[in-house]
């Protein structure tokens, strides 16, 4: 099973890389022979992903920075954690202190920015535990927290599943962690309502379509009806079946406090709406962003855009209240941007440049400024947090 031609013009996989590649192809063919040869697109990515010792986050190639696939925030500019920290700051002081959990801590740049934040502000939480299903990054974040002052590193502590329920105090944060969750491919017709899936061949994994069950197409039709009920035939789009389920089990461990989440989406009617007609599914592989999510299955991060507006009916499913919603740069300017940039351009003028240029990145609406967004849900707090004071979005949703 070798991959087709269509991947000509990318920088090609170490051997090592391309092995467990097949090794991971293998799988998906075994398992697809109890199903007619076929996968739907959802079971493909989770396995793409996450299948132990072979999926893009199970394995150990580098992901994040300049020799992975794709760059965050947090490596971004360290102004983006100073700001988390500041809301941060202010839900535990609400609370009388408690913890702070990251999903999905990535290389662990922004563990060790919050802390340093707040170690500066004399607002620490108890402690910073991460829960991150990652082997490899797991790695790579005690490489980082390792360099922090000893009593900061004393604070944090790795997971290997969610709190007891009804015993987290504090704020939850999830940078890119939700675009993360596998989705499920639709293709609408009026009289049908078509399942991605896929096939694994000689040549490698290709497209096969499936008519949708019951369950799929009524799902597919409300979103329709809620998108204004104007998709033309062949219209394609995602959902993401595991996104309320995570809410839920997220909810249950929060006996009070904040989840902040942060990541590129739009609200339900945006996402839906008529010209978005490709859906938002995507591949990054070398800090390329490519449309074809099938080449070298295992080796590429698979990606979708939130649905925001589905993030907040999951958020009061789970008896949890929406406190804010906005843009990361209206995020940023509410949480002290410009006073961070002010305080750090005592340095010289290169350094001061290059805080500007972060700031761009972080802010610009053609850069992070608003494709990314911020969402808080939350329970037991009832302050206006201030990241939304500037401006809250949430009637858009």
């Amino acid at each position: 099973m070798i991959p087709s031609p269509r991947h000509f013009r990318l920088p090609p996989p170490p051997a090592d890389a391309l092995a467990l590649s097949q090794r991971l192809l293998q799988q998906m063919q075994d398992e697809s022979r109890s199903n007619g040869n076929w996968l739907s697109f959802y079971r493909y990515m989770t396995l793409a992903l996450y299948a132990p010792g072979l999926g893009y986050y199970a394995a150990g190639s580098q992901k994040l920075g300049a020799a992975g696939d794709f760059v965050t925030a947090p490596e971004q500019s360290p102004l983006f954690g100073h700001c988390l920290a500041r809301q941060c700051a202010q839900v535990l002081d609400t609370l009388g202190g408690g913890d702070i959990l990251e999903f999905g801590a990535g290389t662990g740049q922004l563990a060790a920015q919050v802390l340093d934040t707040l170690a500066q502000q004399d607002a620490l939480p108890d402690h910073y535990l991460i829960l991150d299903t990652s082997p490899d990054l797991r790695q790579r974040q005690q490489a980082t927290l390792s360099q922090l002052p000893e009593a900061l590193a004393a604070r944090v502590q790795w997971l290997d599943r969610l709190p007891e329920p009804g015993t987290f105090r504090g704020v939850m944060l999830a940078n890119e962690v939700l675009d993360a969750l596998p989705v499920e491919l639709f293709i609408w017709h009026p009289d049908q309502v078509l399942r991605r899936g896929v096939q694994i061949t000689a040549e490698g994994v290709i497209w096969a379509d499936r008519p949708a069950d019951d369950t799929m197409t009524a799902a597919v039709h409300t979103l329709h009806q809620a998108a204004g009920g104007h998709w033309g035939a062949g219209y394609q789009s995602e959902f993401n079946p595991g996104l309320a389920p995570w809410i839920m089990a997220v909810a249950e461990c929060l006996a009070a406090g904040v989840l902040l989440l942060v990541d590129y989406g739009y609200p339900g009617r945006e996402y839906y709406s008529p010209e978005r007609r490709q859906g938002t599914l995507i591949a990054h592989y070398r800090h390329r962003m490519l449309t074809d999510p099938l080449i070298w299955p295992g080796l590429m991060d698979l990606t979708a855009n939130v649905d925001f507006s589905a993030v907040a009916r999951a958020g009061a499913g789970a008896d949890l209240t929406l406190l804010g919603y906005t843009t990361q740069a209206w995020f940023l300017f509410g949480t002290g941007l410009e006073a961070a940039f002010a305080a750090r351009c005592q340095e010289d003028v290169r350094a001061q440049m290059a805080l500007a240029a972060q700031v761009r990145t972080l802010t610009l609406p053609g850069e992070m400024g608003e494709r990314f967004q911020v969402m808080a849900l939350g329970r037991g707090v009832d302050i206006p947090l201030m990241g939304f004071a500037q401006h809250d979005l949430s009637h858009r949703l």
